[in-house]
């Protein structure tokens, strides 16, 4: 029973807050995620439980360090988000918010694909309750365009195990590789989740649209899983490295034009799980503790960063850069945490951005891939445009808004878990040592060499002076009233008016030939009847 302690503990919770209100469902709340890493902390690594399901042999839980570094950080992840959720009453909320973490924590732990897609399937189920409990009609529309895709990679990863299994005649989940059996679909499935190119506007589109406290979550488990999924699958993939340069680039655009600030954030998100797969991608055990110690750095300060916009949107009711600014005055202490935020994801050096995503960077020099390397120093120059300067500058700083006068700092829960994810940045970007202990492979890597620091400064500088530069020179695009077509427009407008007009091409075809079907019947009815009269008459005759 020892073996499920990571993961009851947030279901029992969940239930609890069906039956419990006030305080005592808050100290549930925040027990509840200490209970869980204090289970984590008491497993022995390399123990596994099995047992046998309607005679497949099934591993439900497996330990090792890399499961126990993900099982560590979705317990901080859910204690930062319990804390700061405390602020809503919302039963639905609480309840799905811990089945989401708990799931979470089940997927990490499972040793085989079967109990794996099951937690995949619980996640998507309770992470989209987080979108839908903002009520709102864009909620709603972002909610099952979301819930769609989540079901759709939830059908492919089923479709993958059935395969594998008929195949191999195992279940057991760790490295499969391209060339196994089923393993395409595996693939698409993990790649949805962690939001591959033309895949991936589930995410900017729904993650917005959910609550101040669900956004924090979100941000938090079903990409990570992901994230790990590939890592635990698919690691040395050389296919990897070109997707995930590819998410780390090509998102920098549409945040720096994008009006929305947590979608800015989202579209960030999917530029440092880009780092991630790129170092998946690579392989090495440098590479590899570089994605999965970004992935660990990533929930804490985006986590932060969404904290703080959530703030501002419980404050202000608005998420529009456009309509937003100067809130500084108003929310000091939300303005101070979010640029700590801000310097973490960054990479500046003494936050935790900088201690994890320079291990891939310099994993990527090392293997050569020069191209992959240059393509990751623009796309960190980005995130520092439109995360580390954007964000909080138009927020708190850019302009005079009317919320100037109504708007009031964050509530306590909210600025204590604001906090405590601040703390932890400096913390971990401080002490990377006793960080790097935790990683899963073995790896010599020193953060803070000359190399590191002065190329990293050199980087930052120069692309604070171009932000400087453009908004001087009035270059830098200004914050519109619009909406920026992605990918989506492709499945969501493109794809449904080449059916329809196709549908109606056909329908005017296949109309015409029964018409034409239709006559030549006739005419063939009337020809017969004509010769059966002719052939009773010449009867009568003889």
């Amino acid at each position: 029973m020892d073996s499920f302690l990571p993961i009851l503990p947030f279901f029992i919770a969940a239930i609890l807050t069906l039956f419990t209100r006030g305080s005592l469902r808050a100290t549930i709340m925040i027990v509840t995620p200490i209970i869980a890493a204090y289970g984590i902390y008491n497993l022995e690594i390399g123990h596994t439980y099995t047992a046998t399901l309607m005679g497949y042999e099934l591993t439900p839980i497996r330990i090792d360090k890399l499961s126990m570094l993900f099982g560590y950080l979705f317990c901080i992840a859910g204690l930062l988000g319990n804390i700061y959720s405390l602020y809503h009453k919302d039963t639905i909320q609480h309840f799905a918010a811990q089945a989401y973490a708990g799931s979470a924590l089940g997927a990490v732990f499972a040793g085989d694909m079967l109990t794996l897609f099951i937690f995949w399937e619980v996640m998507a189920l309770t992470s989209s309750v987080l979108i839908f409990a903002r009520r709102s009609e864009a909620s709603l529309h972002a909610g099952i365009r979301y819930l769609a895709m989540q079901i759709i990679s939830g059908l492919l990863l089923l479709a993958g195990v059935i395969v594998y299994y008929n195949s191999v005649g195992n279940l057991d989940f760790n490295h499969i590789g391209l060339d196994s059996p089923g393993a395409w679909l595996f693939f698409i499935a993990f790649g949805i989740k962690s939001a591959f190119p033309f895949l991936h506007n589930w995410l900017t589109d729904a993650y917005p649209e959910a609550t101040e406290s669900g956004t924090v979550f979100l941000s938090s488990f079903t990409t990570k899983v992901a994230v790990y999924a590939l890592a635990r699958s698919f690691a040395g993939e050389e296919i990897l490295i070109y997707i995930g340069a590819t998410m780390a680039f090509f998102p920098i655009y549409y945040a720096v034009i994008e009006n929305d600030l947590r979608r800015v954030l989202t579209y960030s998100l999917i530029n440092q799980i880009g780092f991630m797969v790129v170092g998946i991608g690579i392989g090495t055990d440098l590479a590899l503790n570089g994605a999965v110690a970004h992935a660990f750095a990533d929930v804490i300060f985006k986590g932060l960063l969404m904290m703080t916009m959530g703030a501002v949107l419980w404050s202000t009711g608005e998420m529009r850069g456009s309509e937003l600014g100067n809130l500084y005055k108003k929310m000091p202490k939300t303005a101070w945490l979010c640029i700590i935020g801000a310097a973490s994801i960054s990479a500046f050096p003494l936050f935790s951005g900088f201690v994890s995503k320079s291990i891939i960077v310099s994993a990527v020099l090392l293997e050569g891939y020069y191209g992959v390397w240059l393509i990751l120093l623009f796309a960190a120059a980005g995130v520092f445009h439109h995360a580390g300067i954007k964000i909080p500058f138009f927020a708190f700083f850019a302009h005079e808004s009317k919320f100037v006068e109504t708007a009031k700092e964050a509530p306590k829960n909210m600025l204590w878990a604001m906090s405590l994810s601040a703390v932890l940045c400096i913390a971990i970007g401080c002490f990377p040592g006793t960080f790097y202990s935790m990683l899963p492979w073995e790896m010599d890597y020193t953060p803070y060499d000359t190399t590191h620091v002065l190329t990293q400064l050199q980087l930052l500088f120069f692309s604070a002076l171009a932000f400087v530069w453009l908004k001087l020179a009035h270059i830098y695009p200004p914050e519109l009233k619009s909406v920026n077509l992605d990918a989506e427009w492709i499945y969501r407008k493109l794809f449904p008016k080449a059916i329809y007009s196709i549908s109606t091409v056909w329908c005017s075809f296949y109309g015409k030939l029964q018409l034409q079907t239709g006559s030549l019947r006739q005419t063939a009815q009337v020809s017969t009847c004509l010769l059966y009269t002719s052939d009773a008459a010449d009867e009568e005759d003889s």
